[in-house]
């Protein structure tokens, strides 16, 4: 996936209020960027990394820029927009990298299901393969060289793994898949420190069919992809 317009670099002096981030331009200019993702960001918002922001072509917006990737201290990329994972699955599915989904007829993308009144990010169908329900997790929260998800508790994650064992249960197949925007992590495993109940039910979902998929990214600030199969480590 490459960025319609050329990203703006700068540097990082502050996140709050979940969703906005003061940055100073190469230039010197200081702007406010809006901060597309709600979770903890930790090890993701250090002041003085350098970060990336992607120019608004609305001129009603209020704010004109948003933050798109950040460079680590390690000079390890995150991609910390959470709204770009589903397209950077769509994108590997259709071009094959992601070899566990090939081969279904077509795929939609939001498609609502289920007793909790849930969306799924995509469904796969063919004639002979059936359905397959993708549910994607944006995975950027490093220590080591794993990455960590859940960075927060999450009642809506809890909600979709019940939603998936359900589909399983109902003879289709059921699909979390953890999409890694860090260029850093190298395994993925459940945050158990940080959501116990989120990892309790993982492990039942996985028990009863659910099938744990993850992915790792290419990033720079030109493009991001999705490039190769990363090992889930479920010994926790």
């Amino acid at each position: 996936m490459e960025f319609s317009l050329p990203l703006t670099k700068g540097k990082l002096l502050k996140r709050y209020k979940r969703f906005l981030a003061d940055v100073e331009l190469e230039n010197g200019e200081l702007v406010t960027a809006h901060c597309p993702n709600t979770g903890s960001m930790t090890g993701c918002a250090e002041a003085g990394w350098e970060v990336w922001l992607s120019p608004s072509t609305n001129p009603k917006r209020k704010l004109a820029y948003t933050w798109e990737l950040v460079i680590t201290d390690k000079q390890d990329w995150i991609g910390i927009n959470t709204h770009r994972a589903n397209a950077l699955v769509l994108e590997a599915v259709e071009s094959g990298v992601v070899a566990e989904l090939q081969g279904y007829e077509a795929i939609k993308a939001e498609v609502k299901y289920g007793a909790e009144n849930s969306r799924i990010d995509f469904l796969l169908t063919d004639p002979d393969k059936g359905k397959c329900f993708v549910e994607v997790k944006s995975v950027t929260l490093l220590d080591g060289n794993s990455g960590f998800f859940p960075d927060a508790k999450t009642t809506r994650g809890l909600k979709h793994l019940r939603e998936l064992q359900q589909v399983v249960a109902d003879g289709n197949r059921g699909v979390l898949l953890f999409c890694v925007q860090h260029t850093g992590i190298e395994t993925v495993q459940v945050a158990e420190h940080i959501d116990p109940d989120y990892a309790k039910e993982l492990k039942v979902a996985m028990e009863n069919g659910v099938e744990v998929l993850c992915y790792g990214s290419a990033i720079n600030s030109e493009k991001i992809y999705i490039n190769q199969a990363l090992i889930f480590n479920d010994d926790h």
